[in-house]
């Protein structure tokens, strides 16, 4: 077997197996290996194979988010995620939670606004014991009327903790203000009315319409043998399910209204917090849009270190604010992109056209070669560094199958954050800056007076 292999993408098909087991080798890169099956249940597992690595980590994605609620299950899928670690009818929630602690590893899931993942990172000997726990809470899980209700009181004082952290509220606010009326402006954990409201039928039926087979993505990077994988999957899933039937993966999620800000607007959340939390800023990509690269780079540029725009002119030239930076977040058919400060209430107004000043200059000014190499080094680095982890490794697998629908080994995602120019960087900036605005306060302001400066 070859060290490496030629760079590229390489397409990930959403067809059925046919009848049989269909394995595809992605990549080969450094003696790591990347390796994609699908099963004949529709069930696709996707692993990478890192020589020497003595830990691995597994995880199960499942193709839905808060964004799929129906009307009156909002909140059910991270109460969902909750639950899935109370108990199946193999194990409690003990069990679960000694199986992984009794070799030293740790399990834990997310909730996002697209999917949901439960993962666990264990030593490579330990890994087919991972897969068992994690494939077992993913399909088995009971729901207990009584898990239900005293995890009910869980969310809410994790919503209540929420509620206490202004930055937190910050960024909530602003993602309603830009995305709108768009199922994704909702929060991921619901709100207090919606949790007090949701009953176990309805999580139930949450669970058992889209926690199908179909849905099932298995992801493992480390220490690790693919077949092996494959087989422990297979079993359990068995196991589980008894017979399994037929079916194609699902279709990857293409999308719907992007809906989003169409007019500029400032919001104020009035808290008497010692610090404002500042942030503005617009609609941005989708996930899959080639442009992506330069976004990232833009990012790195104005607000990913400490060379940064914003950090050099908000933070050490003026000492306005401790934490500043710019970020960007992407969705099937929206997305949005914002820079962040906390400063003093009494500098909050300064510090917002600060902000902006930095957006605009990028925008009209551009950047010099020197600047462009240093937020392209920093953003490749970063990639690097990244994949020492198998946990970085399994959540790319991840994306690729259900977000991007194409495995784009190290190299090629190299080389497209090498190809980006400052003219790509200019017009982006450019765009971000024509777009309607929108800037989200919390802190200890009666009205907006301070802030309308930074509209259009």
């Amino acid at each position: 077997m070859p060290d490496r292999t030629a760079p590229g993408p390489a397409e990930l098909p959403t067809t059925a197996a046919g009848g049989a087991p269909v394995t595809t080798t992605l990549s080969e890169q450094d003696g790591a290996v990347v390796r994609r099956t699908v099963l004949p249940s529709g069930v696709r597992v996707l692993t990478e194979s890192v020589p020497a690595q003595r830990s691995a980590t597994v995880g199960c994605w499942v193709g839905v988010g808060s964004r799929d609620e129906d009307d009156g299950h909002h909140g059910s899928t991270h109460f969902l995620e909750h639950l899935l670690f109370k108990g199946t009818e193999r194990r409690d929630a003990m069990d679960i939670a000694t199986a992984f602690d009794a070799v030293g590893g740790e399990a834990n899931a997310a909730t996002g606004k697209e999917h949901t993942t439960y993962y666990a990172r264990v030593l490579d000997e330990d890994l087919p014991m991972a897969v068992d726990v994690v494939t077992d809470m993913v399909t088995s899980a009971v729901l207990d009327e009584d898990d239900f209700a005293s995890e009910r009181e869980v969310i809410l004082e994790e919503l209540a903790m929420n509620d206490d952290d202004p930055g937190d509220v910050a960024h909530e606010r602003f993602a309603e203000l830009v995305l709108g009326d768009h199922p994704l402006a909702r929060p991921i954990g619901g709100t207090p009315e919606t949790i007090r409201a949701v009953g176990r039928d309805d999580v139930w039926a949450h669970y058992r319409r889209h926690y199908q087979p179909s849905q099932l993505v298995f992801t493992a990077a480390g220490g690790l043998d693919h077949d092996e994988v494959v087989e422990t999957v297979e079993r359990e899933l068995a196991r589980a399910a008894g017979t399994l039937g037929e079916a194609a993966p699902a279709p990857r999620r293409t999308g719907g209204t992007s809906g989003g800000l169409t007019a500029s607007q400032v919001l104020v959340v009035e808290r008497p917090t010692e610090q404002a939390h500042v942030l503005l800023g617009t609609t941005g990509l989708t996930a899959t849009d080639e442009r992506r690269f330069t976004l990232s780079v833009l990012n790195a540029v104005l607000g990913g270190g400490m060379s940064s725009r914003l950090f050099q002119e908000v933070r050490e030239k003026r000492g306005l604010a401790y934490s500043v930076y710019s970020f960007a977040a992407n969705y099937a058919d929206s997305g949005y992109v914002g820079l962040y400060a906390g400063c003093s209430p009494a500098k909050a107004g300064q510090v917002a056209e600060l902000m902006l000043a930095e957006l605009v200059g990028l925008a009209e000014r551009g950047l010099d070669t020197e600047e462009l190499q240093r937020g392209i080094g920093q953003l490749a680095g970063g990639l690097v560094l990244g994949l020492e982890d198998s946990g970085a490794r399994m959540n790319r697998l991840g994306k690729a199958e259900l977000v991007h629908g194409v495995f784009l080994d190290l190299d090629t995602v190299l080389a497209r954050v090498r190809a980006v120019t400052a003219d790509d960087v200019q017009a982006m900036a450019a765009e971000i800056v024509g777009r309607p605005r929108a800037v989200t306060v919390v802190g200890p302001f009666a009205d907006d007076r301070a802030f309308r400066g930074v509209l259009p």
